[in-house]
């Protein structure tokens, strides 16, 4: 059943373009505005395919943009559809299943996230090491879908040691300093309570947030390459005196936007350099 739908989802977006992403990237909130700058773009919004969940979320634009980035092909989601909404985590993660399929092998996966250690200063860009994510379903109940991947994946590395070093190399060309930590997914859509932000630190989260951790999940299961960021928008609960407010949020996620926009298109420099250097090796 689901994976007709994907297949569903998969024919509706090939009758609109035959393009071949390399590497995928998912925008999160208030993070959008980097596909504008994608180059011989080509848009499908989420409406437009049969079958495809649509965000509801204030910030999110709700559509595919297919094109390049430098030299690379890629293709980004200007916004996600979150558990809370109401859809099953199966649709959840329809989107990153579907883009594995469209022929991505690389996904970088950005969100707006609550700083839980309290180290960490609204501002700063995170990478993501690993992540916690018993706080809401699997995106892997169910009967498995062997065209998809195994029924008990491996995730002793979720978030690909060799996409972090590629990540932590560009922030150094790009002069950004970048934190590095835990990232960990609750259900939302109510803000973490300051009791559930020290249950979280208690655990090893240095952040928290509504997304990433199942989309990871599913895109590990396929056999992706994942690279996580998390733009720390504001402390968690508990940790400041300021209320949580999601047009807060949006605004600093904007502010940090302009350090991302620099980094990613520099990590996909990397990344391309590290492609070509593994053919040279695999040829010698």
């Amino acid at each position: 059943m689901m994976y007709d739908k994907l297949k569903t989802c998969l024919s509706g977006i090939k009758e609109k373009t035959d393009f071949t992403p390399r590497v995928a990237l998912v925008l999160g909130s208030g993070l959008g505005e980097f596909a504008d700058g994608v180059r011989d773009a080509k848009m499908i919004g989420y409406d437009e395919i049969e079958g495809f969940p649509v965000s509801t979320v204030a910030g999110h634009k709700g559509r595919f943009v297919f094109g390049y980035v430098g030299e690379t092909p890629v293709v980004i989601m200007q916004g996600r559809v979150h558990y809370y909404e109401g859809y099953p985590m199966s649709d959840v993660v329809l989107p990153i299943r579907l883009i594995g399929l469209l022929g991505a092998k690389q996904i970088i996966l950005t969100n707006a996230a609550g700083g839980a250690n309290p180290s960490f200063q609204p501002g700063d860009l995170m990478m993501i090491t690993d992540h916690i994510a018993t706080a809401v379903p699997s995106p892997l109940i169910g009967p498995n879908v062997d065209e998809l991947g195994t029924r008990f994946p491996d995730m002793s590395e979720v978030y690909s040691r060799r996409m972090q070093e590629i990540v932590k190399n560009s922030a150094k060309v790009c002069k950004i300093d970048i934190q590095e930590g835990v990232y960990m997914q609750f259900s939302g859509p109510n803000y973490e309570t300051p009791a559930e932000v020290r249950m979280a630190r208690l655990l090893g989260a240095d952040a928290v947030g509504m997304s990433t951790a199942c989309e990871a999940v599913a895109a590990r299961h396929m056999g992706m390459e994942v690279c996580g960021l998390s733009c720390i928008t504001n402390l968690a609960a508990g940790l400041s005196k300021t209320k949580l407010d999601h047009k807060d949020v949006q605004w600093t996620a904007k502010r940090i936007s302009g350090a991302l926009n620099m980094l990613i298109p520099q990590i996909l420099v990397n990344m391309e350099e590290k492609k070509e250097e593994a053919e040279v090796c695999g040829q010698s």
